[in-house]
């Protein structure tokens, strides 16, 4: 079997550099060769006439969190049934969110499935699951920006906000997922490496309390959001069904959150690409945070979504929109707050090639620099 690995900074379908690190984690886990026996024994039919040595396997991407890798039947072996012709493998790595997401998130994958908002699920096991191989590819950063693109990417994102799911509604995963990389981040133990040190720097204990109170002002409805919608994470299906030619995969972090988090988050998304070949392996452009402009044409459709069928006066449209303005520039600190921690703890137990300090670094200075832009929003008059 051909194993390779390209690494990602973070879950992505299709990664985008080969990572060394991949390449000699495989050479140490050769039981990655299981894909064999998990393909037989979950999707039966020629699967189980394949010997391990025939099977294709390539990867697509990989990460952290996930390995992923595509499993095809040779070309010489005929379908018995209507198993798959080629699956994606996913394996899970190093996981923060502990074994009971783990378990949220198969469930939330086999519901989104059946409501075709997501693969098809083909098998559960403790080390990963298989799925249902899409031809397609993510978005670039770059095309975050494309009107047609984004106004998809905003009608989509209303639909999974529409959905309702089996788990807790109560908004506690932003500040208690933060809590816990804080409190984790502090734990550390102290050899020097300069983690805990940004949280000095930047005074994220006290920080943190200051981002509270600004939400805890800035009403946002609770929906089930998917929390990681960037580029990597949406495909542009090769094939699409209908008209609809976007799908919105890893749902690693959804959970019911505040809206506002979810847009803001999107939004932020638009400055970072992490195709960047060299050192630190992204690329942060500020500027290309969307304009008001750009944030009003992804908000109208966005809100068409939501508000199907309905038809609000010219005024309270407006009304609408400025609020939802307000509100996801509000929660885009929070995202930057977010992800700062989380490549805060990255940089203390990751093995893949990445700047995850200089990130953080470049979190928090877009959050303060967003936060002084909120406050004083013309600091010429």
């Amino acid at each position: 079997m051909d194993l390779t690995f390209g690494g990602r900074p973070r879950p992505g379908y299709g990664g985008s550099r080969a990572a060394l690190e991949g390449a000699e984690y495989l050479r140490k886990n050769p039981s990655v060769g299981g894909a064999a026996k998990q393909c037989r024994e979950y999707l039966g039919g020629a699967w189980r006439q394949a010997r391990p040595e025939e099977l294709r396997v390539t990867p697509v991407s990989g990460g952290l969190s996930n390995l992923l890798f595509r499993c095809s039947l040779p070309d010489h072996l005929p379908s018995v049934g209507d198993e798959p012709r080629e699956v994606l493998l996913r394996l899970y790595g190093a996981i923060l969110q502990g074994v009971d997401s783990l378990v949220q998130e198969s469930v939330m994958f086999a519901i989104l499935a059946e409501r075709s908002l997501g693969p098809q699920l083909y098998g559960v096991f403790p080390e990963g699951r298989l799925e249902q191989y899409i031809p397609s590819r993510p978005l670039k950063t770059q095309e975050l920006q494309e009107p047609l693109l984004s106004a998809a990417i905003a009608e989509k994102m209303a639909q999974f906000h529409g959905m309702e799911m089996p788990f807790t509604k109560e908004p506690h995963w932003l500040f208690g997922t933060m809590e816990r990389y804080l409190k984790q981040i502090q734990d550390l133990p102290a050899t020097g490496l300069p983690q805990a040190n940004l949280l000095e720097v930047y005074g994220l204990r006290d920080e943190m309390g200051n981002l509270r109170k600004l939400l805890e002002s800035t009403p946002s409805p609770v929906v089930f959001c998917h929390n990681d919608i960037q580029e990597g994470n949406i495909l542009l299906l090769s094939e699409p069904e209908d008209t609809d030619s976007l799908m919105l995969v890893d749902f690693e972090y959804s959970s019911y959150n505040y809206r506002g988090f979810d847009i803001g988050n999107h939004f932020c998304e638009w400055a970072y690409d992490y195709t960047h070949e060299e050192w630190p392996f992204y690329k942060a452009r500020p500027a290309d945070y969307p304009t008001r402009e750009q944030q009003l044409h992804f908000i109208r459709h966005y809100l068409s979504e939501v508000k199907k069928g309905e038809a609000p006066s010219p005024e309270h449209q407006r009304e609408l929109e400025e609020h939802l303005l307000v509100e996801v520039n509000r929660y885009a600190l929070a995202s930057h707050f977010f992800w700062g921690l989380w490549s805060i703890l990255q940089a203390s137990m990751s093995t893949i090639e990445f700047g995850y300090l200089e990130y953080a670094q470049s979190r928090f200075q877009f959050y303060f620099q967003q936060k002084r832009q909120l406050t004083n929003p013309h600091p010429e008059s």
